[in-house]
C-alpha cells in the first residue's frame, strides 16, 4: 500500500493592515483551508486586541493561513498578498497607522522565506510598485488567535462602515484580478 499524505497542510502567517481585511480575503481562496485571525511578533504572551492597538506589544494584526500545497502554492499565496495591499507603506495601511498594521511575512520554513525574498525581489525587478517594498520577512513567531468578535469579520458585519469603504473594494479587486482561484462554494455560503 502506498501512503500518501493527502492530508498535508502548511501553515502561512501574514500581516497586511487590519485582519479583517486580510481574512476576508483568503476566505475566499481555492486551497485554503482555515484562516484565523490574531496577533504575533509581539514580546506579550496572550495580547489582547486593545493592547495591540496600543501598539506597545511589538505584536501585529496577521492571519494565519492552513493551506492544500497540493491545490495553492506558497507564492500563490503571496501574489495574493501582494496584489491586495500597499506592501510599501511603513507600519500603515490606508487609515489605519502604528506598528500593529505593518506589511509583514512570519515564514516557517526557510523554503518559505527564499520564496518570499525571491518574490519581492521579481516584484521589485519588474517595478511594479513606485516606491521601494518594506514588507518585513521574520521568522515565525508565536500566534495568538484574535477575540471571537474579530473573527469572519467582514462575513458577519458587511453593513459596517468600515467594511463597506475598505473590504468591499479590496474584495471587488480580488475578483476582478483572481477570479479564476476564488472558491465558489465559500460564497455560496453567504
Amino acid at each position: 500500500m502506498i501512503n500518501m499524505d493527502v492530508n498535508k497542510k502548511e501553515i502561512a502567517v501574514l500581516g497586511g493592515g487590519c485582519f479583517w481585511c486580510t481574512e476576508a480575503i483568503y476566505q475566499n481562496i481555492n486551497g485554503i483551508l482555515a484562516v484565523t485571525s490574531g496577533y504575533s511578533g509581539g514580546h506579550k504572551e496572550n495580547p489582547t486586541y486593545e493592547e495591540v492597538c496600543t501598539g506597545r506589544t511589538g505584536h501585529t494584526e496577521v492571519i494565519k493561513l492552513e493551506f492544500d500545497p497540493q491545490k495553492i502554492s506558497y507564492r500563490d499565496i503571496l501574489e495574493v498578498f501582494f496584489a491586495t495591499h500597499d506592501p510599501t507603506t511603513l507600519n500603515r495601511q490606508g487609515a489605519d497607522t502604528g506598528e500593529q498594521y505593518r506589511s509583514i511575512i512570519f515564514y516557517a520554513s526557510e523554503a518559505q522565506k527564499n520564496t518570499a525574498l525571491a518574490y519581492i525581489k521579481e516584484l521589485e525587478d519588474n517595478k511594479l510598485y513606485r516606491k521601494p517594498i518594506v514588507t518585513q520577512i521574520v521568522e515565525m513567531k508565536p500566534f495568538y488567535p484574535s477575540e471571537d468578535y474579530h473573527r469572519n469579520y467582514y462575513n458577519n458585519n458587511r453593513g459596517a462602515p468600515y467594511c463597506e469603504f475598505v473590504i468591499t473594494p479590496k474584495m471587488e479587486k480580488l475578483f476582478k484580478k483572481f477570479g479564476d482561484r476564488i472558491n465558489v462554494s465559500n460564497l455560496s455560503e453567504e
